[in-house]
């Protein structure tokens, strides 16, 4: 009843949510619709019928206003996904040099990005329902958690959803850190795409490292385009992976970014030269979670319309050149059509008689004369 009086008022703006909290089997749907409730209520009301509205409303998804149908609109299914948002959360204890992190990371993330500043008991390796809960309630399918204990110091958590279900996280810990308000350099305007640049074999080899990269790709990828102005690209961030250590565990992460300044050269094309702007983080390793294979899978799917339509005898190669290929049928020489000429026409044995006749007397008139 509480929640059937939530849903029928026109102000609420949390409508898809309720319903979606209302989808398992220990809800509404225990509801055998035998009608005692109704008969042996004591304020009179009936919650029979209750239940059944929100399951008709759950059943047809209707969206009460304006404001609803705009957000259910938006979470429907593309084929070209929007852009992901990020979440930014402090834990029950953080660090100056984990908040300095978040805020900047934040600031590179904006505008699609939500920061909680107070503080969260959340842990993510431990219960990550509450992860599934903010997806849930903010649209959102990327998350770094900042913590601060004596056994993991200024640990970075990143974590990526899918289906508002947590797919796979990795955790690095800050070893030095440079806020970006302690470089008194220009900085990039606010949602622009980086430029990524990661320095090292290790991000095609090793576990951790592609995992990671991955992650960052997936934090600040952005809208999908075809082309990139060049003036449209204002900062860089470079990541470096360190040596394997003597152990043969991953070595440490170096982060850096970069404003890009475009200089006169003289030529049609500018001159260009990289001013840190931060933050600076030097960064290893700590617990991973990778995702299981079969949501893995279901999350890489790409839909029909999406994939690129194959070609007839038509291929690329590694050089990424197009190549085509011709089938021919039998051919017979004896039956190809060539170039009229007199000389190239076929003739009989008696033509041939005739014409070698008739150049020897040609030739013998020539000699006499």
């Amino acid at each position: 009843m509480q929640a059937y009086r939530w849903m029928i008022d026109s102000r609420d703006q949390f409508g898809p949510e309720r319903r979606q909290a209302l989808q398992n089997p220990f809800s509404l749907y225990r509801c055998h619709t035998i009608m005692n409730c109704a008969k042996t209520c004591p304020k009179g009301l009936n919650p029979g019928l209750a239940i059944a509205q929100i399951k008709k409303d759950m059943a047809l998804d209707v969206p009460r206003n304006a404001r609803v149908k705009r957000v259910m609109k938006n979470r429907e299914a593309k084929t070209e996904e929007n852009v992901k948002t990020a979440m930014f959360i402090r834990g029950s204890k953080t660090s100056q040099v984990v908040n300095d992190a978040l805020a900047d990371l934040y600031m590179l993330k904006k505008p699609h990005a939500v920061n909680f500043t107070k503080k969260n008991q959340i842990h993510p390796f431990e219960d990550p329902s509450n992860l599934q809960f903010f997806s849930q309630k903010n649209d959102a399918s990327l998350f770094v958690i900042g913590t601060h204990s004596k056994k993991r110091p200024h640990t970075l958590t990143f974590a990526r959803m899918f289906d508002h279900q947590l797919l796979d996280m990795m955790e690095v810990s800050i070893e030095h850190g440079v806020p970006m308000r302690d470089f008194k350099t220009p900085k990039s305007a606010i949602g622009m795409r980086p430029c990524f640049m990661f320095n090292g074999d290790m991000w095609d080899q090793n576990p951790h490292y592609i995992m990671f990269k991955s992650m960052l790709l997936d934090f600040y990828h952005g809208q999908t385009v075809d082309r990139v102005a060049l003036a449209g690209l204002e900062y860089v961030i470079s990541v470096t992976s360190g040596p394997m250590t003597s152990e043969g565990k991953p070595g440490k992460i170096y982060l850096r970014t970069y404003t890009i300044v475009l200089k006169r050269s003289g030529v049609k094309l500018p001159r260009i030269e990289l001013v840190e702007m931060g933050p600076s983080l030097d960064m290893s390793f700590g617990r991973m979670q990778e995702a299981k294979p079969d949501v893995w899978k279901q999350s890489m799917r790409v839909p029909k319309e999406l994939k690129p339509k194959k070609k007839k005898n038509i291929t690329r190669d590694e050089m990424g050149d197009t190549v085509g290929r011709i089938h021919l049928g039998k051919q017979d020489f004896d039956k190809i059509q060539t170039r009229k000429m007199k000389g190239l026409k076929k003739r009989s044995a008696t033509e041939e008689s005739e014409s070698s006749e008739k150049k020897q007397r040609v030739d013998d008139s020539d000699d006499e004369e």
